[in-house]
């Protein structure tokens, strides 16, 4: 049966994996569960071929059952027979997004984890069997937060491999070890096992969304890039679209983000695709400042699937830029509940802290510790998170630590760069942070927290210029982009004040150089003797307002002489010959 998103979370939980023996043998003619579905590829013992007899039989009362059925037919549907197709259930509904590239919704995923726990019992060499069990305990975790999951998945992947080997088509399997990785976000690993498959065999379209995740986090844009092409071309519909719009987004182009994400929100129909759609639309919103409009995108998300955990999580965030603090607490805890990732955990902290309710917010990083605590047994690299907590609440230098450990691990994502960037500063070294900042900042994302850390090292530098100009670009991103940071932002500008009317002295054009003279050179007498040339004195300097633009080149045809300029000997000698 399948379970109900409106119940408890405990109730979708996923069935503990049998404590049974998988290779004890199992009767074969003992009554088989009518729900579980054999998988493709399954091995099974085929029964002995029936006798002469018992097919004559068989024929007989074959035919007679037709005619039959045929006869009922032709009653109760006269004019043809029923083509309505059969209802697919939970197991076939999460199969098919599988097959299709898309989420699942938990329910759908439950059932179909249920199903292959007991598939495999009874086939334990089932390599594409044990490969969907573990690709499908990766999803539940990464999906519910619960990284105790992560080990089953490794623990299935690994039978599905001693079963068949990748080098013998089991590409599956190394698919899911892929996106073990990421779940653990160990993308240099999961970058190996994925060009493993893509070498194997190009064609294989479902390890590229596993690429790009793993590209994404190492920082290599145009890897990233050249994998959601390449997966554009071999699965078209919502997937493509909705890995085209994270590109877009990726790279700061807001309106391409924003009209693909669209597209895709409008062609999805599966509950799980569509609320994914929406959180999308509702993640854009929330970027470019628009609170009222994320809220209402993240609402749709939750109608369409109340088990889309992430969709609360923003709504929050959104909430919080409303002045609606009360909802926003109210959100965040029941999130937590449902889905305790140490960012969700640090957003509260921060608020409470916003709201000086200091003791909440000390509980609330206590609590942020032990999900760190538990993510680093499950073995979730959750660093980035814990650097930012420490970063701003606890030791900088602990997260200037980290953060290089991930930077040699090749994590250089924009998020990796710009924590970087921010702990230096913190800890003092705010020159060497600058660099990591800009990083982060040229990627292009429009995260304005990026900017706002950027300025304000800047500001520290005395780089007040683009300090300002990186503060007012935080705020004009997202006003309200965090409870902490943004109030601080906004100090920071009344504090560097207004730039000089006109910008510095030293930004003016220089003045335009002497036009040279047209005036043709006359020849001077023979008697006069020309005296030693003498070094031309500069003209007296008029005082003129400062131009607003660069002057004009200067013109090609002279000027009248000036009767205030001195005359050269040989021109007064000239013009005394011509009086009377």
């Amino acid at each position: 049966m399948d379970v109900m998103p409106q119940q408890d979370p405990e109730s979708r939980r996923p069935p503990e994996p049998s404590q049974e023996d998988p290779h004890a043998q199992h009767d074969p003619h003992a009554p088989q569960d009518p729900y579980v579905m054999p998988a493709e590829g399954a091995t099974a013992v085929p029964p002995p071929p029936p006798t002469l007899r018992t097919t004559l039989r068989r024929a007989a009362f074959g035919a007679v059952a037709a005619g039959v059925l045929l006869a009922g037919a032709l009653v109760a549907v006269p004019d043809g027979k029923d083509d309505r197709p059969k209802e697919p259930g939970p197991v076939e509904r999460a199969e098919a997004a599988a097959t299709a590239g898309s989420p699942a919704s938990l329910s759908d995923l439950t059932a179909l984890i249920g199903d292959r726990q007991k598939w495999v019992e009874a086939h334990p060499k089932d390599a594409p069997s044990w490969a969907t069990l573990g690709s499908a305990y990766v999803e539940w975790g990464r999906r519910s937060a619960d990284a105790a999951y992560f080990g089953r998945a490794e623990e299935a992947l690994k039978r599905s491999l001693e079963a068949q080997p990748g080098e013998r088509g089991n590409g599956e399997a190394w698919v899911g070890m892929a996106a073990l990785a990421n779940a653990r976000h160990d993308f240099l690993a999961a970058k190996r096992w994925g060009e493993t498959v893509r070498k194997q065999d190009p064609k294989t379209w479902s390890v590229y969304p596993v690429l790009i995740d793993a590209y994404t986090g190492l920082g290599d844009v145009k890897a990233a890039t050249a994998a959601t092409e390449k997966f554009g071309e071999l699965r078209k519909g919502v997937p493509a679209l909705a890995r085209t719009a994270d590109l877009y987004r990726g790279q700061g182009w807001r309106e391409d983000a924003l009209a693909t994400a669209r597209e895709a929100a409008d062609r999805a129909t599966a509950p799980a695709e569509k609320a994914e759609a929406l959180h999308r639309l509702g993640e854009l919103a929330w970027e470019r400042g628009e609170p009222e409009e994320a809220v209402a995108q993240f609402d749709a998300a939750l109608r369409t699937d109340a088990g889309h955990h992430a969709s609360l999580a923003g709504k929050a965030r959104a909430l919080v830029a409303l002045d609606r603090t009360d909802e926003a607490v109210a959100a965040y805890q029941s999130v937590i509940t449902k889905l305790p990732r140490p960012a969700y955990a640090l957003e509260l902290g921060e608020l409470y802290a916003s709201l000086e309710l200091d003791g909440d917010a000390r509980s609330q990083y206590e609590k942020l510790a032990g999900l760190l605590e538990q993510a680093k047994a499950a073995g979730v690299d959750e660093s980035v998170v814990q650097a930012r907590y420490e970063s701003d609440h606890g030791d900088p230098a602990v997260a200037v630590e980290l953060l290089r450990g991930q930077w040699k691990k090749q994590h250089r994502s924009a998020a990796v760069a710009d924590a970087l960037g921010w702990a230096l500063h913190r800890a003092g070294k705010s020159e060497e942070g600058l660099e990591y900042a800009q990083q982060a900042v040229d990627t292009g994302v429009r995260n304005a927290s990026y900017a706002y850390h950027l300025g304000m090292i800047e500001r520290e530098l005395a780089q007040y210029g683009p300090a300002r100009r990186h503060l007012e670009e935080a705020l004009r991103t997202n006003p309200a982009f965090s409870p902490l940071d943004a109030p601080k932002a906004r100090e920071a500008l009344e504090t560097l004040g207004e730039p000089p009317p006109g910008g510095p002295g030293d930004m003016q054009p220089p003045p335009p150089p002497p036009a040279p003279s047209q005036e043709p050179k006359r020849e001077a007498r023979p008697e006069a003797k020309p005296e030693p040339e003498r070094e031309p004195k500069p003209e007296p300097k008029r005082e003129s307002p400062k131009p607003e633009a660069p002057a004009p080149a200067p013109s090609q045809t002279a000027p009248a002489p000036s009767k205030a300029a001195p005359s050269s000997p040989a021109a007064v000698e000239a013009d005394a010959s011509k009086s009377p």
